[in-house]
């Protein structure tokens, strides 16, 4: 088994303006909630602790543009920008990170550990790797409904050396359970450079290691990780079992607000700034043709507007009775 290096080929940019003005209105309203979030913690309405998505944006889209509502998915503690990309309402989302009623668990679960069931969304988590075996869980669930379901975990490059990982991987591989695994390698496990504890080039030599299908892809290109989610997902849906993405990108800020970064250079991050998904995207719609110049700023102003909105109302949004503490224990 082998892994597959996907490259981008003409084909690939052959999309319609409908398809480009959803692509470009999801990556800005992930760029802008995660701006006004930063804003929100320095504000003081957020409490804990801010890990920002930004940079991120391609691979929360370009997987789940392939998803239905009724498919499953786990996230990270960075996982706002996968909840928006599935369908999440920004307002309920501000709402929970803000501790108000109206948010996705009634304001009980914070910016970490978001979940909706009505979105198939089985859980953000605080815990390095906890969502994998969850992901697991839903997809065994799914082949066992046999209703065409497929679940989708999303993590960072550091979860690959934790065991739950290990064990996740080679009960789907061997159980051939609709799963698709993504990890967003990042380059930093927290504050630590991934090649300073582990030796593999590419990770998803870790996915082969379980005989199970395995691609890497560049991350900051949206549509290069829609068309490796879009076979993957098709192929988990026929029966033909779990697929590993290794998506190659990088978190331009820290990894949460407030971290230092010594850890790597400015010119480092400046080099990634320039080959950022946003970036990408645009330049894309312009060679193309898919959007102007004008009808991308109209678009961005969209969805700065809708995220500015949904802020401002969750901000005045009621918190929740004391009571509250009381129900959903079980």
């Amino acid at each position: 088994m082998e892994i597959n290096f996907f490259e981008a080929t003409e084909n690939l940019y052959k999309i319609d303006k409908s398809e480009a003005t959803s692509i470009w209105y999801g990556l800005n309203q992930i760029r802008f909630f995660e701006e006004a979030s930063i804003k929100a913690y320095k504000k003081g309405l957020i409490g804990g602790s801010v890990h920002p998505y930004i940079g991120q944006e391609a691979v929360a889209i370009g997987i789940c543009r392939n998803l239905n509502n009724t498919d499953y998915m786990t996230t990270t503690y960075r996982g706002r920008g996968h909840a928006l990309a599935k369908g999440a309402d920004p307002f309920k989302l501000f709402a929970e990170m803000f501790g108000r009623k109206s948010g996705y668990c009634k304001g009980k679960g914070g910016p970490m550990h978001i979940a909706s069931k009505k979105l198939g969304m089985l859980g953000a988590n605080g815990i390095v790797a906890g969502g994998i075996p969850i992901a697991v869980g839903g997809a065994l669930t799914a082949k066992r409904k046999g209703e065409g379901q497929v679940a989708v975990t999303f993590f960072g490059d550091g979860a690959t050396n934790q065991g739950v990982f290990h064990e996740a991987l080679n009960l789907a591989a061997v159980l051939q359970l609709p799963v698709i695994f993504v990890c967003e390698n990042n380059l930093y496990s927290e504050m630590t450079p991934i090649s300073d504890s582990l030796l593999n080039k590419d990770l998803a030599e870790r996915g082969i290691a379980y005989h199970i299908h395995s691609v890497v892809v560049d991350g900051n290109d949206p549509l290069a990780v829609d068309a490796v989610a879009k076979e993957a997902i098709e192929r988990a849906r026929s029966g033909n079992g779990p697929t590993f993405i290794e998506a190659k990108t990088y978190r331009l800020l820290g990894h949460m607000f407030g971290d230092s970064e010594t850890y790597r250079t400015k010119e480092e991050v400046q080099e990634w700034w320039a080959k950022e998904p946003l970036k990408i995207f645009k330049e894309q719609c312009l060679q193309y043709e898919w959007l102007s110049e004008r009808e991308l700023e109209e678009v961005a102003e969209q969805a700065k507007e809708e995220i500015n909105a949904s802020y401002e109302q969750a901000v005045l949004d009621e918190e929740p009775s004391l009571e509250e503490v009381y129900t959903d224990v079980y």
